[in-house]
């Protein structure tokens, strides 16, 4: 069973900037296409960027459009989400997720990393 590894978050700046990393093992993320996903206390899981196993499709949140971007380096296996303009409402885990075609849909991804916390103070 293929395991997603995500890292980065932390702590930042209302207006700063973090960069998460999913990570996986053998050459994972050029067969496969990679949400990422947020949740915060007493909300549901949403969807945030998507990015496609060919590296020529991605799709953002409206809420992160223009702050975020996500990509991909499948030498290293890894999938990233730079986040800029940081809001207080940017608060939640931010996890990544693995599935075959685009979607939005929390339920249509099989596969999942345990979570990343990013906190952003004003």
């Amino acid at each position: 069973q293929v395991q997603l590894v995500e890292s980065g978050g932390g702590l930042a700046l209302a207006g700063g900037s973090l960069r998460l990393s999913c990570a996986a093992s053998g050459r994972f993320f050029s067969a496969y296409d990679v949400g990422w996903f947020r949740q915060s206390p007493g909300k549901a899981r949403e969807f945030v960027a998507f990015i496609s196993r060919t590296d020529t499709i991605t799709d953002y949140a409206d809420s992160v459009k223009g702050r975020f971007t996500i990509s991909k380096n499948d030498a290293k296996d890894t999938v990233f989400l730079q986040m800029n303009s940081l809001k207080p409402e940017d608060t939640a885990v931010y996890y990544c997720a693995v599935r075959f075609g685009n979607s939005r849909e929390v339920t249509d991804y099989s596969i999942w990393g345990q979570g990343t916390q990013v906190t952003v103070s004003s």
